[in-house]
């Protein structure tokens, strides 16, 4: 146990924080009554009870050691990932053992401080850059164990490409690859048969492995769950309709990997 804490490059309230939740969300994905089978037109769950929270030490925004937080990216400069609903968090924290912060905190992908968070959120519409500091800063973070969960905003075509050419530039050894649905991200807390498409079909996420594990999801049709935002709109675009339970499944999957 403290041999995990000792090695974790993150401070060290995350690291505690990490490995405390790695243990909450082990035993939930052992247990095999919490998993509810969802596609992409009905997607149902059961409602375990939340597990009990001791408050710790706290951290940013005042909250204990033991409740998840998850940041959503400023980027670019002044890119930002609001359009990115954080009503995942609070399905998750209702439908598995996770306690979760019901808000996204913002975030520089420059700033050191995205190490306090075990997934960051990067989302956005129309074409950008990423600094040299920021591709490095992207670079250490996931190889550390950090999580990025990034979607194209309304499906947007250029983002698409601006990220693809970043990723290739933060990551040239390993590049995106289609995540088949017999993924374990896909049966965490949900076992997810299919994505749901607004329309169509729709593409698979990818993602970029590092050391056995997923560091990167992308979505180029888009997990914004845009219904559960305020003042943003996909209205051209292919959003992924069971947005919810898998941006759930993939938290509980960067907590538990």
């Amino acid at each position: 146990m403290m041999e995990e804490i000792v090695q974790c490059p993150f401070s060290r309230r995350a690291c505690a924080a990490r490995f405390s939740r790695k243990i909450v969300v082990a035993a939930l994905l052992a247990t095999p009554l919490l998993l509810a089978s969802v596609d992409a037109q009905t997607p149902k769950a059961t409602s375990p009870a939340p597990a009990a929270v001791v408050p710790d030490a706290k951290q940013s925004g005042g909250e204990p050691d033991g409740i998840v937080q998850v940041a959503n990216l400023v980027y670019a400069g002044t890119k930002s990932s609001q359009c990115f609903s954080d009503h995942f968090l609070s399905k998750a924290e209702k439908d598995s053992a996770v306690s979760t912060s019901r808000r996204f905190h913002a975030v520089k992908l420059s700033s050191d401080d995205i190490y306090e968070f075990p997934l960051v959120i990067m989302t956005g519409e129309g074409n950008f850059d990423l600094s040299d500091r920021e591709r490095e800063v992207l670079r250490r973070y996931v190889a550390r164990g950090g999580f990025l969960l990034a979607s194209a905003g309304c499906s947007s075509q250029e983002w698409d490409r601006s990220f693809r050419r970043e990723m290739a530039k933060v990551f040239p050894d390993h590049p995106l690859q289609p995540i088949d649905m017999s993924h374990p991200i896909f049966h965490t807390v949900y076992d997810i048969r299919s994505l749901g498409p607004k329309h169509g079909q729709a593409r698979p996420l990818e993602g970029v492995g590092l050391g056995g594990r997923l560091g990167v999801v992308y979505s180029r049709d888009g997990l914004n769950d845009t219904p559960h935002t305020q003042g943003c709109c996909c209205c051209g675009g292919n959003e992924i309709v069971n947005a919810v339970e898998v941006n759930v499944n993939i938290l509980a999957y960067a907590l538990a990997y």
